[in-house]
């Protein structure tokens, strides 16, 4: 099937009403019914600021996280119109795939 796989960059701090915006992200697709998102924390990176971002010993605040999905043109399409309409601002990635799975079982 052709897609996108949409990436998503936040830090773990970063909240949409009362919880962290990577997991709203996530409960937001399944909501919308998606084949899958994965969340994964990274160790430090840096962003539009020129800041570097990670995860320190006392503070998991500042942690770099990215949610990953893989959709159709359609779904990416919603996907967009519900962060316009949250009033969201995220940097995204939408990047041109095929995905599937490799057997019918």
């Amino acid at each position: 099937m052709k897609g996108y796989k949409l990436v998503f960059y936040t830090r773990q701090d970063r909240q949409h009403g009362h919880q962290p915006l990577a997991h709203w992200l996530v409960e937001e697709s399944q909501r919308l019914g998606f084949g899958g998102a994965t969340l994964s924390m990274a160790a430090e990176g840096f962003g539009h600021d020129g800041k570097m971002h990670s995860a320190g010993f006392f503070e998991l605040g500042d942690q770099p996280v990215q949610v990953c999905m893989a959709v159709t043109e359609e779904e990416a399409d919603l996907f967009r119109y519900i962060l316009q309409k949250e009033g969201i601002n995220i940097f995204y990635m939408k990047i041109p795939i095929e995905f599937g799975m490799t057997s019918d079982a």
